[in-house]
């Protein structure tokens, strides 16, 4: 008679750490939310020199963000991207509800006028620019786009019938349209072009691959190396997926954009600390100044609440009641 097979050992209990990752990736969160929160979690667990979360309570979370706000001065939004990352570790991976947490003070965040630019500062960056960061760049500008926005935008999302771009998995995973420049058109097509010649040339090869989101590579194999699903804005170079060992080509990086802006701004002589995201605001509020109406500006910039578009009727300091300086009635 053969023996018994000896008993397999129980495999070993996730780490917490991987209990989160699992938890959000369940909840469909964005990869930059698990990033951020696993970072969290990670430095509250060091604070409080190793302990596991389980030993740890409403006290310990409260003295940890006093911490952050009071010896690392950190601003507002990132005490509470924090606060929000321990909430989500005791209520939604150890489900725990820990008594008091909910009264704990959250650090209210300061209303800052966003910097908005002139539209003939827009034109002077512009104009230090050329090839694939004008293009981008002007993109942003002309349809309100949040730089990763623009970075991800792929073939399928342009229509040039129409005069639309449609922005997937924008902020809050949101999908939206937006309106596509008529200036824009032309170099667009001429840019799409090049890069579709550069993606045949990749098929010829062994690459032409392109990361598929969520799950639609198992249920559309073929789709990563089809045309409409490629990046509007690839990567110079082709990488190797670690996962499924495609080579592939990447979106260009936003640090790329970034660079090539902040030496465009100095470069224009401007004195403002103009970033990528300063085009989205200055497109909001010249939509404005021009006579459209909040609603339309909300929808094209994919805001959940009108109050948060309301913000750039206080940068026109007119709040719809036309604001004009007594001084210049006195002296006109």
């Amino acid at each position: 008679m053969d023996p018994l097979p000896p008993a397999l050992s129980p495999a070993p209990p996730p780490r917490l750490l991987d209990r989160v990752r699992l938890a959000i990736r369940a909840r469909q969160f964005s990869y930059r939310t698990e990033k951020a929160y696993t970072a969290w979690i990670r430095r509250f667990v060091l604070f409080h020199d190793r302990r596991h979360p389980d030993q740890l309570g409403a006290s310990e979370v409260a003295r940890y963000l006093s911490h952050l706000a009071s010896r690392q001065e950190v601003s507002a939004s990132t005490q509470n991207q924090a606060f929000s990352a321990l909430l989500f570790l005791y209520r939604d991976v150890l489900g725990r509800e820990l008594a008091g947490l909910e009264q704990t003070p959250r650090a209210k965040r300061p209303l800052r006028l966003p910097l908005v630019l002139a539209r003939e500062e827009v034109q002077a960056i512009l104009r230090q620019m050329r090839g694939t960061p004008w293009l981008m760049s002007a993109l942003m500008y002309g349809a309100g786009l949040r730089l990763l926005e623009c970075c991800r935008l792929r073939v399928k999302d342009v229509d040039f019938a129409r005069g639309e771009i449609t922005v997937r998995d924008g902020k809050g995973r949101k999908d939206r349209r937006s309106v596509l420049p008529g200036r824009l058109v032309a170099p667009l097509r001429a840019h799409v072009e090049r890069v579709r010649r550069q993606h045949l040339a990749d098929t010829e090869g062994d690459a032409g691959y392109v990361a598929l989101p969520d799950a639609l590579l198992r249920k559309y194999p073929n789709a990563c190396r089809e045309w409409a699903w490629q990046w509007i804005f690839p990567a110079a170079r082709i990488h190797t997926d670690e996962a499924t060992r495609q080579r592939q080509r990447h979106h260009i990086h936003e640090s790329v954009l970034q660079r090539e802006f902040a030496a465009a701004v100095r470069a224009a002589g401007l004195t403002k600390p103009a970033t990528c995201h300063t085009l989205r605001h200055s497109f909001a509020t010249h939509l404005l100044e021009t006579g459209y109406d909040i609603r339309t500006i909300q929808e094209l910039l994919g805001h959940s609440d009108v109050s948060t578009t309301m913000i750039y009727t206080h940068v026109l300091n007119r709040g719809g009641r036309g604001v004009r300086s007594p001084l210049d009635m006195l002296l006109g």
